[in-house]
């Protein structure tokens, strides 16, 4: 028989009575040096120190006909390398049974005196783990931590993000003599260090509530930088069609208007916000924080250049240029050619230069006008007082027309 066995912190104490009695029962115990270190009284002394699937197969086959306990720490179903294991020793025909431990998830709640059912839980133990997408999606995340991502490195991300007030919690050594909890806000748990075996719990205020694009006008903050309206900012983010996890561009930012809106629509992603004017950069961060859309980075600069370093984006929104449409639109191109693509204009003119420059691309552009009237009350009377028409010029993949067409 085999037996995949959690440890739970790793001392004897934390072990079920289950799992104690396989462990003392087995003839061959393999396991990470750490827990083969703390085994009760009353194990074997055949031990082996390994924990890779294809090293624990190779004992098993060294000895065939013994009771073996494979160890883990924590509980064999969260993150565990029994989930590997698993499924290799049953395809092989051997005889194999789980038995689970205590998590670091129970462990924190317990010694904070908390229910843990309502936290998200996310490994950042060797996986790639975004702690602002989590934060922003859930009000409280367990992080698992450990290699290159540290409670610290964790909580300085969100700080940089603007989610350094968050409440935060650490479990150093849980369920072991040397256990300890630390409290407080994001921003200040990033300037600490903490112990190789930790955990990590953010607790975030709630956010504004999300509603589908196109808040209203007066809901930002203006000044006096020019704004995408509201009918034109829904507009475009239905010609965009973003997602949860679309990493966004808003070239000529203005305001942060269609920033914020993309922001909210990908909470999940990322949405690069570049401007050149001082004062616009200003509103935008004053946006940003107005709205919590900490998913919203802040270039300052003047595209194409500022547009060098950002990542590969999956849609982009082009508000203004100063003139430099066509570098732009290249730009954007290069990145990705297969970008979605939807370019504000309210002059003639740069309506012309966009399609120009989309068709040297071998694109073909569709264009949209919006034309938005809006009631004025004059006495008792309700007058139609229309805006400046406003054109979205997106792309799709030019094809050549068939012979039948």
């Amino acid at each position: 028989m085999i037996s995949l066995i959690g440890m739970g912190s790793g001392c004897p104490e934390s072990l079920t009575a289950q799992g104690l009695a396989a462990l003392q029962g087995a003839g061959l115990i393999l396991g990470a040096k750490r827990l083969l270190e703390h085994l009760p009284a009353g194990c074997t002394d055949n031990c082996k120190a390994v924990y890779k699937p294809e090293e624990i197969l190779a004992c098993l086959a060294a000895q065939p006909d013994t009771d073996t306990a494979v160890l883990y720490s924590g509980d064999t179903g969260f993150y565990s390398g029994a989930a590997k294991l698993l499924p290799l020793l049953r395809a092989m025909g051997y005889s194999v049974r789980v038995l689970p431990g205590l998590s670091s998830v129970q462990l924190l709640a317990a010694a904070v005196g908390r229910p843990w059912q309502d936290w998200k839980l996310v490994s950042a133990h060797g996986r790639a783990c975004d702690p602002v997408a989590e934060v922003l999606a859930h009000p409280q995340v367990f992080f698992l931590t450990g290699g290159g991502d540290t409670p610290a490195s964790l909580c300085a991300k969100l700080t940089a993000a603007g989610l350094g007030a968050a409440h935060a919690l650490v479990g150093e050594n849980l369920g072991t003599p040397a256990e300890a909890i630390r409290f407080g806000l994001a921003r200040e748990l990033a300037e600490q260090s903490f112990a190789p075996l930790s955990v990590l719990l953010i607790e975030r205020e709630a956010l504004p509530s999300r509603r589908t694009p196109g808040l209203p006008d007066d809901a930002f903050i203006r000044g006096a930088v020019p704004m995408t309206k509201q009918e034109v900012r829904a507009a475009a983010l239905a010609k965009l069609a973003v997602t949860p996890t679309d990493t966004l561009w808003d070239v000529g930012a203005g305001t942060g208007s269609v920033s914020v809106e993309l922001a909210l629509a990908a909470p999940a992603g990322q949405v690069y916000a570049v401007e050149c004017d001082p004062k616009a950069c200003i509103l935008i961060q004053k946006n940003r924080e107005k709205f919590a859309a900490y998913n919203l980075t802040l270039i300052e600069g003047k595209a194409p250049e500022a547009l060098d370093a950002l990542p590969t984006p999956d849609a982009v929104f082009i508000g203004g240029t100063k003139g430099n449409m066509d570098a732009v639109i290249n730009a954007v191109l290069h990145k990705n050619p297969a970008v979605r693509l939807c370019i504000a204009a309210i002059a003639l003119e740069t309506l012309s230069v966009a399609v120009a420059a989309l068709t040297a691309h071998g694109l073909a552009a569709e264009v949209t006008q919006i034309a938005v009237s809006r009631t004025k009350t004059a006495g008792s009377l309700h007058l139609l007082m229309a805006n400046n028409p406003v054109f979205l010029i997106t792309c799709l993949l030019y094809t050549s027309p068939s012979p039948r067409d």
